[in-house]
């Protein structure tokens, strides 16, 4: 299509945008609709309309992110007590895997298409996204039969709809921690220096060192091949040490080091870009739960739509700044730009560091602690409510105990006894 890098780079761009949003309120959209937006995606390439791919590209963002919930919520819903943690690693060991297939599969079949119509350009293009559209029919497919599925469930075992019973609230935000920002400093310059490198990736494995497009694709997709297996095995790792910030640091600093062998070394890029994998795994295991050290429950919602949000926001900025550099001034600046993008990210922190049995042992102490203090303040208030009675009240109370007969108009049970006709 005669693109440039900045051209072609606003594509992710505009995937990014709506999530600005939409991560923030919620919400998710139908696969079928998703089928419906990749189609015009698809059409924008076959006829060479590049503001239809933007147009594709933006409304595919407003669900594709978002699906995401409605995917938990089906999980929550069906695994919750029985290897929920298991479900949801397998569901982003998937999500990984596509794109692992995508990034390997999709040049081959642009290849096939070119030599059975003895041609290239765009018209070949777009008939390869069109493939790649029915996909997203499978993914329908799949969809329907778990509706169904669900439904039957809720007829049968009388099931409930699933809701976290979570409200978003604007006003939060005004009462976030300043760690908690500090977290959403390190996701932005964290995969800002990630997602747009891979999306440039093949084209700098190419032209630095002379892969054929089908190396470089396997090379670049080796950050999701790698994240795929250690994602669950890192996390596993981390939640036994506990120690974040340090599983943090550790990956900044590994992707620090692999950025600038691609940059400045012609080293097998092999040995970086398997680096670069790990320490994607790791921080991603390491950063996003520590939201829930750093903000009480009610507020964890909001927290992590606001640091979707943010990371979007990021994203869609830095994917425009990256095709600029690139058009501009190349790799080797680009990569020194997502070099000092890494380099902002080192913090420390306190309890952050505190291992899963430890953390778990000092909320108990401050459960406890806390429903100490609550009785204490209940007995306080319950001695203050108590007052000695009158002498009225002493004598009609023995007189009751006795046996005795009290008029109607006096009330011998309450603290306050009192003889009615008095007070009229």
């Amino acid at each position: 299509m005669d693109l440039n890098t900045s051209s072609f780079m606003q594509l992710y761009a505009w995937y990014s945008w709506p999530n600005v949003v939409l991560c923030f309120l919620g919400g998710f959209l139908l696969d079928r609709l998703l089928f419906l937006f990749k189609v015009i995606f698809a059409a924008g390439a076959l006829f060479n309309a590049f503001w239809l791919m933007i147009l594709g590209r933006f409304v595919f963002g407003i669900g594709g992110e978002s699906l995401a919930v409605a995917q938990n919520t089906y999980a929550v819903n069906w695994f919750k007590g029985k290897g929920l943690n298991l479900v949801f690693g397998l569901q982003l060991s998937m999500a990984r895997l596509g794109s692992t297939v995508n990034m390997n599969v999709m040049g081959l079949v642009y290849e096939n298409i070119r030599g059975l119509r003895d041609g290239t350009g765009y018209t070949t293009l777009g008939i390869t996204l069109m493939i790649a559209a029915a996909t997203c029919v499978f993914s329908l497919i799949c969809a329907l039969v778990l509706g169904y599925l669900d439904r039957r469930a809720e007829r049968i075992l009388k099931k409930e709809v699933c809701s976290t019973g979570e409200v978003i609230k604007l006003t939060d935000v005004k009462d976030f921690p300043l760690s908690l920002w500090l977290i959403f400093i390190i996701c932005v310059g964290y995969y800002v220096a990630i997602f747009p490198f891979i999306g440039l990736g093949q084209v700098f494995f190419i032209e630095k060192f002379n892969f054929s497009p089908v190396q470089a694709s396997a090379i670049n997709s080796i950050v999701y091949i790698i994240s795929a297996p250690a994602s669950p095995l890192l996390g596993f790792l981390v939640d036994k040490t506990g120690k974040n910030i340090i599983w943090v640091l550790m990956a900044v600093i590994i992707t620090l080091a692999s950025h600038m062998m691609l940059a400045f070394t012609f080293w097998n890029p092999w040995i970086a870009m398997c680096l670069l994998g790990v320490s994607y795994s790791l921080l991603a295991c390491a950063l996003w739960p520590m939201v829930a050290f750093v903000v009480p429950e009610h507020q964890l919602g909001t927290a992590y739509g606001f640091m979707q949000s943010i990371q979007n926001l990021g994203l869609a900025l830095i994917a425009m700044a990256a095709g600029a550099i690139l058009d501009s001034r190349g790799y080797l600046f680009l990569e020194v730009f997502f070099c000092a993008c890494v380099c902002i990210l080192f913090f420390s922190g306190g309890e952050l560091n505190l291992s899963t049995s430890a953390r778990a042992r000092l909320q108990k102490d401050t459960l406890s602690h806390s429903e100490g203090r609550q009785s204490s303040v209940q007995e306080e208030d319950e001695l203050s409510r108590l007052k000695p009675l009158s002498a009225f009240g002493l004598r009609n109370r023995y007189l009751s105990r006795l046996g005795a007969q009290l008029p109607d108009h006096c009330c011998s049970h309450l603290s306050s006894l009192a003889h009615r006709s008095l007070l009229k």
